[in-house]
């Protein structure tokens, strides 16, 4: 099994909430390669495997299996999710390792389980393995960590697969978002949080709590880290004026509705924004999805043609949405913000909350904002 434990020792707690942290599959991919490039290398497979995450995070990971024939090295880990109901909790994720040509770098390909791009508008292109950035990252990292430290060149194939990983993929959106054959290898920071609608809304409350006490008359609730670190970047905030809003924005309206501040920033993934842009409040993909003729009506009345109008309703993603229509000069992104902005203010009910709109893609890029024009913007 995969060890679920940190340096400060075993079961990761989340603050107020009791909840336990997981490891997503892309943190497990990251252990199972460390180690079976480790084995490849030097004939052994450390176990359990320890591996560094995006920001700090040390986790150490048991080894389910291993094999070691010739010129591959194969390793695998459990994956846990912690307390959080995820479909992948239990799954096997495993690494197999080939040595490369000089100067090919890290090459990745889909094993059993793991699926293939086959529509465009994801942030991977069509044929690709789903492996998303993030994880690809953290392996090229690691693989470059083990070369430096056991004499290897750093050139590899990277193969991940998930026993039944095809049939898992099933219980989530992959097949509608053209990913086929399995699952995709996810994770931005490695940590799977526990998805508990009410310790999550009492934390966002908590969080306006402390930014009130603390003087800060202006927050920021972001839907992840990616679209934080962006309303940090354009308003310098503090760290307590930032709300975890996650998928839950109608949580946060409603307690600044009762308890306000001078002003709002809501920044988010474009997708997302764009569900709130619809009058969702719950952002969650079990929950909303994104309305692709919602934004085929918004590029019109930002004047879209036919055509491109047709295109967006079409859309395999809303990335796609949002990239045909920055090809064609048409402001979707401003237009989302806009109408984020519009449903956030009907939420509010006329507290005095001042609100802008940022709306960010998967590389952290804003690719839309509004803002309010008068004496309370700025």
């Amino acid at each position: 099994m995969a060890e679920t434990r940190q340096a400060s020792g075993r079961g990761a707690q989340l603050e107020r909430t009791g909840l336990r942290h997981g490891w997503t599959t892309g943190a497990c991919a990251t252990a199972a390669t460390t180690a079976a490039y480790t084995a490849l290398l030097t004939g052994d497979f450390p176990d359990p495997v320890t591996i560094e995450l995006p920001k700090g995070q040390c986790p150490a990971f048991a080894l389910a299996a291993e094999d070691l024939t010739g010129g591959r090295a194969m390793a695998a880990v459990v994956k846990d999710a912690g307390d959080d109901p995820d479909v992948t909790h239990g799954a096997l994720v495993r690494a197999t390792v080939r040595v490369l040509p000089a100067g090919t770098g890290v090459a990745f390909r889909a094993g059993p389980g793991v699926g293939t791009v086959t529509r465009p508008g994801l942030p991977l292109e069509v044929g690709e393995p789903a492996i998303n950035p993030v994880p690809r990252q953290m392996m090229r990292d690691h693989v470059a960590a083990v070369a430096a430290r056991c004499g290897g060149t750093g050139d590899v194939e990277v193969e991940i697969s998930v026993d039944h990983g095809e049939e898992i993929a099933r219980s989530t959106w992959n097949p509608r978002l053209g990913i086929l054959g399995g699952l995709s290898v996810l994770g931005t920071t490695g940590i799977v949080v526990p998805y508990s609608c009410s310790a999550w809304i009492d934390s966002i409350r908590r969080g306006v709590d402390v930014a009130r006490a603390a003087g800060r008359r202006h927050v920021a609730g972001c839907t992840g880290s990616t679209s934080e670190k962006v309303a940090v970047a354009v308003h310098g905030l503090s760290e307590d004026a930032l709300l975890d809003m996650g998928d839950f924005a109608g949580a946060v309206l409603k307690y600044l509705r009762r308890h306000p501040v001078d002003r709002l920033t809501v920044a988010g993934g474009f997708a997302k924004l764009s569900k709130l842009a619809a009058g969702h409040l719950d952002l969650h993909s079990s929950r909303s999805q994104v309305d692709k003729d919602f934004l085929a009506r918004l590029a019109r009345q930002g004047g879209a043609d036919e055509e491109l109008t047709a295109a967006v309703a079409t859309a395999n993603t809303g990335l796609e949405a949002l990239q045909l229509c920055a090809a064609r000069g048409v402001p979707l992104g401003d237009l989302v913000a806009a109408a984020a902005r519009g449903t956030a203010l009907g939420v509010l009910r006329g507290a005095p909350v001042a609100v802008d709109v940022i709306c960010v893609d998967r590389a952290g890029t804003v690719v839309g904002r509004a803002a309010e024009r008068g004496p309370r913007d700025g």
